[in-house]
């Protein structure tokens, strides 16, 4: 049997290509085996509901399990150098928070803006600026008179050292003009017990911690420092409505190793979004005191450089150290 040039050339051809369509069909199939979202804390934190609640929309939009791991320790700093670390083929990924940016300028070797690839925002919710009740100011225009009348004579708890609450208390100091001592404590709990008890004056402090304390009447919720008013209290005004510029919102979002297949970090940040217009995930998501934040991955990666600029600067001007 003779082969003619051209029949020749035509199968070769098809001979070269054939081993491409393997490949395509792989790049394609993801996730064709199960994924792994890590979160940085221990479960029944608020960061790993998060993760659980995603990972279970990821699994039944995608046919894999997305399985939750939890490796606690240096305040999720652990978790995202494992992440990080991890080859960058979708299958480990993170569910990270402001807390990260914030430890990348606090500890020395952590590259976490530069070795992650932002997939999509998940949630964010507002820190509340809360005072004892027996402090005379009812408002935050005159908390901050009476702040500044008072240099050096209220303490600000916080839930530790180098928290978002605990920089988020240092940006309104810096911005507003006033002069606080930080008390840091070892959670929200404690630092809240002492503000209701008069130890402290001044707390900034999530809405987990704090919320049911502010609908009691036992500490006045003065603002939020979201850019927006929150849901869960649209009586309270922001932070910004009186210190123009404020704004230091924690959020909650899925990140992966940096060199990501785009492909897998879109298909992945479609599927998220998609959960985050869903009623039933949005409603769970909202009753947990959370604003749903579906955006492109790239606006949340340029999010998580911004953040880790600004915070670097308050950090750096409040003289923080761990």
């Amino acid at each position: 049997m003779r082969f003619h040039r051209r029949d020749f050339l035509r199968l070769a051809a098809g001979a070269v290509a054939l081993p491409a369509f393997p490949r395509i069909g792989r790049a394609q199939a993801y996730p064709s085996r199960p994924a792994h979202v890590v979160v940085g804390f221990a479960a029944g934190g608020a960061v790993d509901v998060f993760a659980r609640l995603i990972g279970e929309w990821l699994s039944k939009r995608l046919g894999q399990p997305f399985v939750i791991e939890n490796r606690p320790g240096a305040g999720a700093s652990v978790a995202a150098e494992y992440v990080l670390r991890s080859p960058a083929d979708g299958y480990t990924l993170f569910m990270a928070s402001s807390a990260n940016v914030i430890n990348a300028s606090l500890h020395n070797g952590l590259n976490f803006v530069s070795d992650s690839a932002g997939v999509a925002m998940v949630a964010q919710e507002p820190i509340i600026l809360s005072i004892n009740p027996s402090l005379p100011p009812k408002t935050l225009s005159k908390f901050i008179a009476y702040a500044r009348a008072n240099p050096g004579k209220l303490s600000m708890a916080s839930p530790g050292n180098g928290t978002l609450p605990h920089i988020a208390g240092e940006l309104f100091k810096i911005m507003a003009g006033v002069d606080m001592i930080h008390v840091p404590y070892r959670g929200g709990a404690p630092a809240l017990t002492d503000l209701m008890g008069g130890q402290v004056q001044v707390a900034f402090m999530g809405p987990a911690a704090s919320m049911g304390f502010v609908r009691s009447g036992k500490i006045r919720a003065l603002a939020v420092t979201s850019d927006t008013r929150a849901a869960v209290l649209p009586d309270v005004p922001t932070v910004g409505e009186f210190v123009r510029g404020y704004e230091a919102s924690q959020w909650f979002g899925v990140v992966a190793p940096k060199n990501t297949a785009p492909n897998i970090v879109e298909r992945l940040n479609k599927e998220i979004n998609e959960g985050l217009v869903d009623s039933q995930l949005k409603a769970r998501l909202e009753d947990l005191g959370e604003t749903v934040n579906a955006r492109s991955s790239t606006d949340f990666a340029n999010r998580i450089a911004a953040d880790a600029n600004k915070w670097a600067n308050v950090i750096r001007r409040a003289g923080i150290s761990i």
